[in-house]
């Protein structure tokens, strides 16, 4: 068996889904990853992997562009002989399933929400929504396809938009979590006494995720004196309409705010090194990142938002805030700084959790499980 998997970065391709890669590899299987050009193509080659790169721009809307990129993932897939197609996010599924379906190949498309064209009230939006309804009614629809979704209200979703039948959908929570990478130190981290509560959100800087309430629960505490620090990591991602501007960042980071680490590569050492994890996002497909705290053994802190409440169960492995509510995340965070106790025990919930319901191996096996039967 052949597959494609066609990703919008190969940062996404080589985070997100490696580990479906070498399993498939592992299996017996030619896995062939495209996505278009960035240095962690480089990486994913010396692993072993074939990656190609794509001509692909994501934030083109120019419809000739466009159609020359389809064009090219149909003669890829054709001239590669691959057996199956499977596209994450909405414009490499519809334009990935659209390629397969012209070549008579069979289709997983992996979407978390509906997307900038859905969820943004600009006027671009909202004049490209018809065409995009139209084209992922053509690319999700059809007998040898199937479509992935991470949380139940994204299959609500996509059921009240009549947008693919409902015996075509599959909830899978995300890309899986390697809790045996991800897990707690082996020997306890104590803090000073006096030492400030460090909390982490770790996330692409977008303002989706909550980034400018973070920053205000920063002020907001900081104003009533309390032994907070607060760290941001993730890199500016100037590809995607919702970005958080970079001088911006370094704004809050002049202002004595926050302490920003860009992008980090080994996270669990990061982890190790903090004590709670927020991520305040307005909506998400499930948060891989706030997984990998719970696994971890962090106190983690969200909202009450599509995906995110996915994870944590409020008072259970974790406290739930509103979206879009700097002072509930402040107030939260502010107990938890207060009470070491609550501390441990959420963040001994949260990987138990992870342990349970999200380690990769489980995720992979559904997600191959997929694959045979549009195969068989």
């Amino acid at each position: 068996m052949k597959l494609l998997l066609f990703a919008n970065t190969e940062w996404y391709l080589y985070n997100f889904r490696r580990s479906l890669a070498a399993a498939l590899r592992d299996a017996g299987h030619e896995v062939l990853l495209v996505s278009p050009p960035g240095p962690y193509g480089a990486r994913l080659q010396a692993l072993g992997f074939r990656w190609i790169a794509a001509p692909m721009e994501r934030r083109s809307l120019n419809p000739l562009r466009e159609l020359a990129l389809v064009a090219w993932l149909h003669r890829l897939v054709r001239a590669e002989r691959v057996d199956l197609v499977h596209g994450f996010t909405i414009k490499c599924a519809v334009y990935g399933s659209l390629a397969a379906r012209c070549a008579g190949r069979a289709r997983v498309n992996a979407v978390a929400g509906m997307g900038y064209v859905f969820t943004s009230a600009d006027t671009r939006a909202r004049m490209l929504r018809p065409l995009v309804r139209t084209l992922m009614r053509v690319a999700l629809g059809g007998r040898r396809s199937r479509l992935i979704l991470q949380n139940p209200d994204d299959v609500a979703l996509f059921d009240d938009a009549g947008l693919v039948r409902r015996e075509q959908m599959r909830l899978i929570p995300g890309s899986g979590v390697d809790c045996r990478r991800f897990a707690p130190p082996h020997v306890e981290v104590v803090r000073d006494a006096g030492a400030r509560l460090r909390v982490l959100l770790p996330a692409r800087l977008l303002w989706d995720k909550g980034v400018a309430e973070f920053v205000e629960a920063a002020r907001l505490l900081r104003a009533e004196g309390r032994a907070v620090e607060f760290l941001l990591a993730g890199d500016p991602d100037p590809g995607n309409p919702a970005a958080v501007p970079e001088p911006t960042v370094r704004g809050w980071v002049a202002d004595g705010v926050l302490t920003w680490l860009g992008h980090v590569d080994d996270m669990p050492a990061l982890f190790a090194s903090v004590d709670v994890v927020a991520l305040p996002s307005y909506r998400e497909g499930l948060p891989k990142g706030l997984i990998e705290a719970g696994a971890c053994g962090l106190a983690l802190v969200t909202t009450d938002a599509p995906g995110c409440r996915e994870v944590v169960t409020h008072e259970a492995n974790g406290l739930l805030v509103p979206p879009k509510d700097a002072v509930a995340l402040a107030r939260a965070i502010a107990r938890l700084e207060a009470d070491p106790g609550l501390r441990k025990r959420l963040g001994s919930a949260a990987r138990s959790r992870a342990l349970t319901e999200f380690d990769e191996r489980h995720v992979i096996a559904r997600t191959l499980a997929v694959y045979k039967e549009l195969l068989s």
